[in-house]
């Protein structure tokens, strides 16, 4: 679906499990073109004409969802770049939901299989990412992460504007 006022979607990484990710981010995205934080993304392009009722969907899903534990699983070469590969059934699950809540407004982007990960480096020459791969590979050891809700963004040509903070709810115990 076509529209003017794009909106992405994103899952919320604890803040201190998220800090490592975000300061390779600073050091290795291009400047000029690192707008944002390190984030996951869950939907490229959604209609900011349905704001409201996208947000109601989301609410709807966050109240029975728990916070959710996911593994950083491997380091990805995307070719002018880097990223960590980001393996969570839970949020897999919670991803698919969403895909069919938001099936009619959705892409090619977004109805592709979804390949979860936190992008710390692109847009740059091959040789410079094939560089940061090797490195980063030969101190890279699985971690968890906690995915603690969803963050709704505006699009704004480059920077992202937060719209809605939606929170999972605690774990019990």
């Amino acid at each position: 679906m076509k529209t003017r006022q794009p909106l992405i979607l994103t899952a919320r990484i604890n803040e201190s499990d998220l800090e490592p990710f975000d300061r390779l981010r600073r050091e290795h995205f291009p400047p000029e073109r690192n707008f944002l934080r390190a984030h996951l993304t869950m939907c490229h392009r959604l209609p900011g004409e349905y704001l409201e009722r996208i947000i109601e969907i989301l609410e709807q899903k966050a109240m029975t969802q728990a916070q959710i534990q996911a593994e950083v699983k491997c380091l990805r070469h995307l070719g002018a770049g880097v990223a960590f590969m980001i393996d969570s059934p839970d949020l897999e699950k919670v991803h698919a939901s969403l895909k069919s809540a938001f099936s009619t407004w959705l892409g090619g982007q977004d109805m592709q299989k979804w390949r979860p990960h936190i992008t710390v480096h692109n847009k740059v020459s091959r040789p410079t990412a094939d560089t940061l791969y090797e490195t980063l590979s030969r101190g890279f050891k699985p971690a968890t992460v906690t995915v603690e809700g969803m963050d709704l963004w505006r699009y704004m040509n480059g920077p992202w504007e937060r719209e809605k903070r939606i929170d999972f709810r605690k774990q019990s115990g």
